[in-house]
């Protein structure tokens, strides 16, 4: 049961629901309305954190996908693809920005004449590490109000949510 003190606009929603529509039962609306509201103000301040850095949070993307690919850092534009979820169309965009920005080159692959590799720079290489240090600090500040305990628990809830989508 929440108090007046702890009610968001989730509750206010519901509560709308409740009397013009009181057969209906509404917990999946709570739980995925507060989930889609979390996301949307979590990726408005993590665009903000890697702003910080000249980055977008697509471009993060990409720049993050090479980091954490390990050493060489190097992944071909259709693994960044598939990775990313992202037309071809919407990643040659993404990589001519960040090679414009000295964060990445494209090089002919040497294992296939029509292939190429995307290889972060030691400029990317910097930025990225700077960057995912700046955004880790904004998610670790939004779960200042949970126990290291709850955190675990959501984020376990959590995982098997969508493993079952």
């Amino acid at each position: 049961m929440t108090t007046q003190a702890s009610k968001d606009a989730v509750d206010a929603i519901i509560d709308q629901w409740a009397a013009v529509r009181p057969d209906l039962e509404t917990a999946p609306m709570e739980l995925f309305g507060r989930i889609y509201r979390i996301a949307r103000a979590m990726g408005d301040a993590m665009e903000r954190a890697y702003a910080r850095h000249g980055l977008s949070r697509g471009e993060f993307d990409v720049v993050g996908t090479l980091r954490r690919s390990g050493a060489p850092y190097t992944l071909s534009p259709r693994q960044l693809s598939a990775t990313l979820m992202l037309t071809t169309g919407g990643m040659t965009g993404r990589l001519d920005k960040l090679e414009k920005a000295g964060l990445l080159c494209r090089r002919p692959d040497p294992h296939d004449r029509r292939g190429l590799q995307v290889v972060i720079t030691e400029r990317g290489l910097a930025l990225v590490d700077e960057a995912v240090t700046a955004g880790l600090e904004v998610q670790r500040a939004a779960l200042t109000g949970l126990t290291e305990e709850e955190v675990g628990v959501l984020s376990g809830l959590l995982r098997k949510l969508l493993a079952g989508l």
